[in-house]
């Protein structure tokens, strides 16, 4: 255990939550504030997209022995259900009994705060914290920005507070940081498909449902109530858009044409469009995430992610895990601690960042086109009889806790081979051939 140091955490999301019990095992005094209600006393938002938790988020959690707690509230997928206009395919996520899991926001972020709690952190809700004077880790609430503040002095003060962070905007007024955010021209709305009478669920519920549609689809994931978490992502302008659904009829009318077979299992598709927010999508990255030994930025505050390869959660959880390696290792020099944290991290932040808008384009359009999904399954059987040459880029990243940059640049080389191999006389005849199998081994050497 380290010297005990009074420590905040601003943000009692997921990664603020976790991160607390992190800090309690170490022997520090956690106080967690947020600036929302206690989500344990509210009705969620209405803006979730269901996580998926993979082997990253998993490693972080077992490693303080909470992953069974949330293995319970958990469901596996193996694959993806990929609903075309006329026809239903599926296409395993990887090797047999691999899986990525189902797990409702709001459902798992109530559980991490009683288990933080459970660990001594202690958690302040309806609290603003408008800013944070880096030099002594001294945070500044208040009820409105520009009213009388509370001044509240800590030892260490971590930004766990989301992509627009308010520790991070006193950090951006530095000099020689760097920061940009990039806005999707796409929205997402959530919608519900509700269980059975009996409360089982309407589709398979151990697929990730995908409905690809080129510039807009909507996905499908299920919860332990037998109801799945329908995300619509689309453009908020143009002729498939946010903006061209202005009311009941054109909703419904669209649905109808483009996506026919939710419509008997959406039962309040025109209520749930309407009263549900349209939010946006955002990539923001930064350098440097830390100041001193003072303050320190992580999870979404440092790199938030667009969320199209469901990886920002088990990202923010892994920052976790390599801050804990760098606890272990550098014990109470936190100057070390934080330096080799942000060195190690900011570039597979990075990666999956670029990895995450990629696979908007691949969730998309790409799982709709019969040379992608032959590509996939080449993959595969390739994969299959020699897993020592390759691993496919979704498993790299999925299933593995490799470097996230290492995946990125695996996958790029990999791609190039595929393109070749593609480009096979009557490959889609003979993609599990001998022939094929030497072109491959020929283009690895």
């Amino acid at each position: 255990m380290q010297n005990s140091k009074k420590i905040a955490v601003v943000g009692s999301g997921l990664v603020g939550s976790l991160l607390a019990i992190y800090l309690r095992r170490a022997g520090h005094e956690v106080h967690v504030y947020d600036r929302s209600p206690d989500i344990r006393k509210i009705q969620f938002s209405g803006r979730s997209i269901n996580l998926a938790m993979s082997n990253r988020g998993w490693k972080a959690l077992d490693a303080v022995n909470i992953g069974d707690v949330i293995r319970e509230i958990a469901i596996p997928m193996d694959k993806r259900a990929i609903h075309l206009v006329d026809k239903l395919n599926f296409q395993n996520y990887g090797q047999e009994g691999e899986s990525i899991y189902s797990i409702s926001r709001g459902v798992l972020n109530r559980k991490m705060i009683d288990l933080a709690e459970a660990e001594g952190a202690e958690f302040f809700f309806e609290q603003k914290i408008w800013d944070v004077s880096l030099d002594d880790a001294t945070l500044h609430s208040g009820e409105t920005e520009r009213g009388a503040w509370e001044d509240k002095k800590y030892d260490i003060v971590f930004g766990a507070d989301g992509a627009f962070s308010r520790i991070r905007h006193r950090m951006q007024r530095q000099s020689m940081f760097d920061y940009s955010q990039e806005f999707l021209p796409i929205g997402y709305k959530e919608l519900n498909i509700p269980a059975n009478h009996d409360g089982t669920h309407k589709l398979d519920k151990n697929s990730f449902h995908i409905w690809p549609r080129g510039e807009y689809m909507l996905i499908a994931l299920p919860n332990l109530d037998g109801s799945f978490t329908c995300t619509l992502f689309m453009p908020f302008k143009g002729e498939n858009s946010f903006e061209s659904l202005k009311d009941k009829a054109s909703v419904e009318a669209f649905f109808e044409k483009n996506l026919p077979d939710t419509i008997d299992v959406i039962p309040k598709l025109t209520e749930d469009f309407f009263n549900n927010p349209t939010s946006t999508l955002v990539t923001m990255k930064c350098f440097p995430w830390t100041y001193k030994d003072k303050v320190a930025l992580i999870g979404d505050s440092s790199h938030a992610i667009v969320p199209f390869y469901g990886q920002g959660m088990n990202a923010g959880f892994e920052d976790i895990t390599v801050l804990h390696e760098m606890i272990e290792k550098y014990d109470d020099d936190w100057v070390t601690i934080f330096s080799e944290y942000e060195k190690s991290r900011k570039p597979n932040a990075d990666a999956i960042a670029e990895l995450s808008y990629r696979n908007f384009l691949e969730m998309s359009s790409k799982t709709a086109d019969e040379n992608f999904l032959l590509q996939k399954k080449i993959e595969k059987w390739f994969s299959d009889k020699h897993p020592e040459k390759w691993i496919p880029l979704y498993s790299r990243v999925t299933f593995s806790d490799r470097p996230y940059a290492e995946a990125l640049a695996i996958g790029d080389y990999q791609n190039e081979i595929m393109e070749q191999v593609l480009k096979m006389d009557n490959i889609d005849k003979i993609w599990d051939s001998i022939a094929v199998e030497n072109k491959i081994l020929e283009l690895l050497k």
